[in-house]
């Protein structure tokens, strides 16, 4: 079973990981360098007549806190290398989490069921949290970092647990419960900052960016799902050897 699982899960995300980076290479990446392009405008502009450089409307973008000695990939070929290798161990990690799913309910899945789960997963994992917190350019203005994470991690799973009791629950109840656990973090709210601060990038650049990392994840999460259940019901065991062999 292990060995099924893991080589389920290594082939649909290598596959996967590897499409998903040479569709960002043509989607996400170019609005990623358009909008890291008004970033490096923004704090290199003078502002007023200091002579030092000081970020231009640092009030404005409070909180967005730029480190110059932090390492970045250079553009082209190292950026998408390292881009590719991220995309790569993620979707191993994500095709885990649905062949861990395989295994505990215990079906037969195949590549339609199976797309099935990672459309799920995306729902879970991209959808739920980019209701509150969409994907961000370079520049973007944001709340604490430390009360993101908590809000993002707290919506994917209650949205994981919220889609198994709709899916999986056997009575209305539960069903009932599982909308209610769906809708928990989006009533509380997401954070966010205070004052009405405006990013650098433009607003139609943001908006342009998270409709299509939004995009890029659903497909990633389609074809994790249907590769990982189309190689996971092909390694399965047959049906039952010694009791063919005896009839």
């Amino acid at each position: 079973m292990l060995r099924r699982v893991l080589i389920s899960a290594l082939f649909a995300g290598l596959l996967a990981g590897l499409a998903t980076s040479a569709l960002q290479a043509v989607t996400t990446t170019p609005l990623i360098l358009q909008a890291e392009t008004f970033e490096s405008a923004e704090s290199a502009a003078p502002a007023g007549g200091h002579d030092h450089a000081v970020p231009a409307g640092a009030t404005a973008a409070a909180g967005h806190v730029h480190d110059e000695d932090a390492w970045a990939p250079a553009d082209g070929i190292e950026r998408l290398f390292y881009t590719t290798v991220a995309n790569v161990v993620g979707g191993v990690g994500f095709a885990l989490l649905l062949t861990a799913g395989f295994v505990l309910r215990g079906d037969s899945v195949g590549g339609r069921r199976g797309l099935l789960w990672g459309l799920a997963g995306f729902a879970a994992m991209t959808l739920s949290p980019s209701l509150g917190l969409p994907p961000e350019v370079p520049g973007s203005v944001a709340a604490d970092l430390a009360a993101r994470q908590v809000w993002w991690l707290s919506a994917v799973v209650t949205a994981a647990l919220g889609l198994w009791l709709l899916a999986f629950g056997r009575s209305t109840l539960l069903k009932v419960v599982g909308v209610a656990v769906l809708a928990l973090p989006h009533l509380v709210g997401a954070p966010h900052p205070h004052g009405g601060e405006a990013g650098i990038a433009p607003p139609e650049l943001a908006a342009r960016f998270a409709a299509t990392s939004i995009v890029v994840s659903a497909l990633t999460w389609a074809l994790i799902g249907w590769l990982a259940g189309t190689v996971y019901e092909r390694l399965g065991p047959p049906e039952t050897g010694a009791e063919t062999a005896t009839a």
